[in-house]
């Protein structure tokens, strides 16, 4: 019987030295896992932050041409108004000239321009 009790021995010293290196590599596994997860984490953390530097870079880039576009179409619009006011001005002076010149014309020319139209809108 002793050699039995001998097997059982090296048997249960076995299961143990199979048990702890089992416990070692779980072990083992569960500290890779973690640093896995760490470096997930890291590199999330990299890209959101990357992500929100390109999103504000871009925010930044599209004010400002809004911003320009706008000043040009203001630019735009007040050069606009200035030579509309300007025609307005030169026909206004150009309209004062002839019937202080031509005060007689003038007046034909308004009687035969009030004639035309009536006969326009009476159609």
């Amino acid at each position: 019987m002793s050699s039995t009790d001998g097997e059982i021995g090296m048997r249960n010293l076995s299961d143990k030295a199979t048990q702890e290196r089992l416990e070692k590599d779980v072990a083992a596994v569960k500290n890779d896992i973690s640093a896995l997860t760490d470096q997930i984490t890291d590199a999330l953390n990299s890209f959101a932050g990357s992500a929100r530097k390109q999103a504000r870079r871009g925010y930044k880039q599209a004010r400002e041409n809004v911003d320009a576009t706008v000043d040009d179409m203001s630019e735009r619009g007040s050069a606009m108004m200035d030579a509309a006011h300007d025609a307005a001005y030169s026909i206004e002076e150009s309209l004062e000239d002839v019937i202080t010149q031509r005060p007689l014309a003038t007046v034909g020319l308004a009687l035969g321009l009030g004639f035309l139209i009536g006969v326009t809108w009476r159609r």
